[in-house]
């Protein structure tokens, strides 16, 4: 798959307003037909039904007609590294292919993932990231999938940099990204997890559990200690046991946590997608947890200091054999729920968007087409092909 060439999402609001009407509107956990809405400073104005929106043509009204095409939020993916052959911990201009790749898709907003690196190094990305935040609404901010990990379920992450967490190293990172860290993975068993957790979650970071070799009870006191999403459940991680139920059974037991799935058909089978929407209603954010080869060719990468070999799209460490991450893109994710799981359409589009939106914090803003949200919108084929995407209140290519 070649990568697209997308022009980037306006930093701020189109002029003039955009109406797209005669859609079957997915928004939060319901569908509404013959449905309309307007966008007008890169926020929702209005929405209403049938012929309404005519009353509200101006000379400058940009118009869609859906002709009964589903319209949804934009995408929202919380666990994002890389595409088009480039990684966020690359700088700005990889960070525009990443982006460009993933928009194509219906992802309108991104949180951006970095692997596991020196403390130091791992400051200097976050730090690059929240300024493109400031300037570009597609990125959200970062979040940090390490290093402070498990070295036995380290999966695709360097073992000589894993390391615990130190208050020294939480306090530079927190310094480092001024606000815009979005997410940090804990393996909350090892020294100095429980005291991290409380810190971030002080500072307003989303703490996932991932990477662990928590039981069942270590992961449900990480919840209690304010940890609020499982890092790509079922991966990572023990797995169930009928005595032994581990980190995702705590998830779903735990009614305050966000379970991310990687809905690949490689992570997780259908079947476990199913149970994991049916453990956790309300709960599941499909994320990409996309690396490099995302949107591109087979073959060799890099992901951190880790060599990756790609075949038929799946990544997997040189060495080991781990899966590193995926090739996955969201609007595949939503048709193989729906498809392969049997999720309800509903169901399927608020784990890309109201449920992402809420584990990070922007509930009030982010994954509905309701009025004072952000304009994001992906408009869908019968297929759930994507047909045509709008960031800000700005259609892209």
């Amino acid at each position: 798959m070649s990568t697209p060439v997308l022009p980037t999402a306006p930093a701020s609001a189109p002029n003039g307003s955009t109406i797209i009407h005669s859609a079957r509107i997915v928004s939060g956990f319901d569908t509404v037909p013959d449905a309309w809405v307007r966008f007008e400073g890169g926020s929702v104005a209005e929405r209403g039904l049938g012929d309404a929106w005519r009353e509200h043509l101006t000379p400058d009204t940009s118009v869609t007609d859906a002709s009964g095409r589903f319209l949804v939020p934009g995408f929202i993916d919380i666990h994002c590294h890389g595409a088009g052959g480039a990684s966020a911990d690359e700088g700005e201009a990889a960070i525009e292919r990443v982006l460009a790749v993933h928009n194509a898709h219906g992802t309108t907003r991104t949180v951006l993932s970095l692997v596991t690196a020196p403390v130091d190094r791992l400051a200097e990305q976050v730090a690059m990231i929240a300024g493109l935040s400031r300037r570009d609404p597609r990125v959200l901010g970062s979040h940090l999938e390490g290093p402070f990990l498990d070295d036995a379920y380290r999966g695709a992450h360097d073992p000589s940099l894993l390391r615990t967490a130190d208050a020294d190293s939480v306090d530079r990172l927190l310094a480092a990204a001024d606000g815009t860290l979005r997410q940090i993975t804990i393996a909350p068993e090892h020294p100095g997890a429980t005291e991290a957790i409380g810190r971030f979650v002080d500072a307003g970071v989303a703490v996932a559990v991932g990477h662990t070799g928590a039981d069942f009870d270590t992961a449900l006191a990480a919840f209690g200690a304010g940890a609020t999403i499982l890092t790509h459940a079922f991966n990572g991680m023990r797995g169930i046991h009928h005595r032994a139920p581990g980190p995702v059974v705590a998830a779903m037991h735990a009614d305050h946590v966000t379970l991310e799935i990687i809905n690949d058909g490689v992570h997780v089978h259908a079947d476990v997608v199913k149970l994991a929407f049916a453990g956790a209603p309300g709960r599941v954010a499909l994320i990409t947890d996309a690396m490099a080869a995302t949107g591109s060719a087979d073959g060799e990468y890099l992901l951190g200091t880790l060599e990756v070999v790609v075949d038929q799209g799946v990544a997997r460490l040189r060495e080991g054999g781990s899966i590193a991450g995926s090739t996955l893109l969201q609007d595949e994710a939503l048709r193989r729920a729906v498809v392969d799981s049997g999720i309800p359409l509903d169901q399927a589009i608020a784990a890309l968007t109201v449920v992402p939106a809420a584990a990070i914090g922007r509930a009030h803003d982010l994954g509905r087409l309701d009025r004072g949200y952000a304009a994001d919108a992906v408009l869908l084929g019968d297929e759930l092909d994507v047909q045509a995407v709008w960031a800000a209140g700005g259609r892209l290519a």
